[in-house]
């Protein structure tokens, strides 16, 4: 049964004592049929009195009976890697924010956007957390795959080079390390080859790793010279000596983090659902940005993180970047779209690969302010 848990209104209208009169009435009727079966149709006064009071006890003694909780409602989640960029649906998970909203939730990895994209399409999960470029190809081909949340529009990937890269031109000839094509760090790896004046794949071979830590290694042991990376990771790099090229948080264009993708099909079926998974999931940002022990602690556990140094690196990485409402930026999807499909005309409007009317709603409601009192 979904449980609308978001409508306030709807709550008011059906009081917690009705509801529980109403359970205790055929909790008496239940035992009233049960002593029939007994002491036959008719029921001496005596006897309807201790049962009455038999009722009232067990319902004393066990509220749990008489107002059974209803079920919650199982689903998954697919995320990419352990980058700390996915990161606050742990944190919702681990804080009970989900489980609050009467749900839960499997949260699985799946290294590979588009690979995820077509997982969800598939029917393996009703919701991913991806690169939007995955999300706008699927939606471009004809499928009705939707962005309806972010974390952020800063970008968090570094461009690492081997130590024998020191400059972008000598980047000519070499290879880069994508995890999947399609993927934000395809995207990325293609931004920064194009303001170095260089072509992919022709300039620079571009292969496929399936997901961060497997381009990292691919990096570390010489099979690519170049690879897009997120926290901890390039740090790592860096230790192993590996060289920063680009930090694309800084080259002033706006990114969208954190992407939460579905279909509008599961929007337009399960309304209710996605409403309370963004209602936990925007806690789960705000518990990031805000308790930083308790974060680490759960970056720690998913991403498998000993290192204080780099727990505490990580959240400073993400989570002062985090937004307060988990509204997508449609001027960073334009800008996707443009890089997406160059000399197209006319270009796809932004808005056709979002739907923000659950933000919306949010916002309007009141609960994302009431979440950061």
């Amino acid at each position: 049964m979904i449980r609308n848990s978001f409508n306030k209104d709807s709550r008011a209208t059906t009081p917690r004592r009705k509801v529980k009169s109403f359970l205790m009435l055929r909790t008496w009727r239940a035992l009233r049929l049960c002593a029939s079966h007994f002491f036959g149709n008719s029921l001496s006064r005596m006897q309807t009195e201790n049962f009455k009071f038999l009722c009232f006890v067990l319902c004393i003694l066990f509220p749990a009976a008489a107002i059974a909780a209803p079920a919650a409602t199982s689903m998954r989640l697919l995320y990419p890697s352990f980058a700390g960029s996915w990161a606050t649906a742990w944190i919702a998970k681990e804080a009970g924010y989900f489980a609050n909203e009467g749900l839960d939730v499997e949260l699985i990895r799946v290294g590979g956007s588009t690979r995820m994209v077509a997982a969800m399409l598939g029917g393996s999960a009703p919701i991913i957390q991806a690169g939007a470029v995955a999300a706008l190809a699927a939606t471009a081909a004809g499928s009705d795959v939707v962005i309806i949340g972010a974390t952020g529009t800063v970008s968090p990937f570094r461009l690492m080079v081997r130590p024998e890269i020191k400059q972008p031109s000598d980047l000519k000839g070499k290879k880069a390390g994508i995890t999947t094509f399609g993927s934000t760090s395809d995207q990325v790896v293609r931004i920064a080859l194009k303001q170095f004046n260089l072509e992919p794949n022709k300039d620079v071979a571009l292969l496929t790793f399936g997901a961060q830590p497997e381009a990292f290694a691919a990096l570390h042991n010489g099979i690519v010279q170049a690879a897009a990376l997120s926290y901890p990771l390039y740090p790592k790099a860096a230790k192993l000596g590996m060289r920063e090229l680009v930090n694309f948080g800084d080259l002033g264009v706006e990114d969208i983090n954190g992407t939460v993708i579905t279909t509008r099909s599961f929007i337009a079926q399960h309304r209710d659902t996605a409403l309370r998974f963004l209602r936990a999931f925007t806690r789960g940002m705000h518990r990031y940005r805000t308790d930083k022990e308790f974060s680490k602690k759960i970056l720690g556990k998913y991403g498998k993180i000993n290192d204080e140094e780099i727990l505490e690196g990580t959240w400073q990485d993400y989570a002062p970047t985090l937004q307060k409402s988990p509204r997508p930026s449609l001027k960073a999807i334009q800008f996707m779209i443009e890089n997406q499909y160059p000399g197209k005309k006319p270009l796809p409007k932004p808005e056709q690969f979002v739907d923000t009317s659950l933000v919306e709603q949010l916002e309007k409601s009141g609960f994302i302010d009431s979440v950061m009192k």
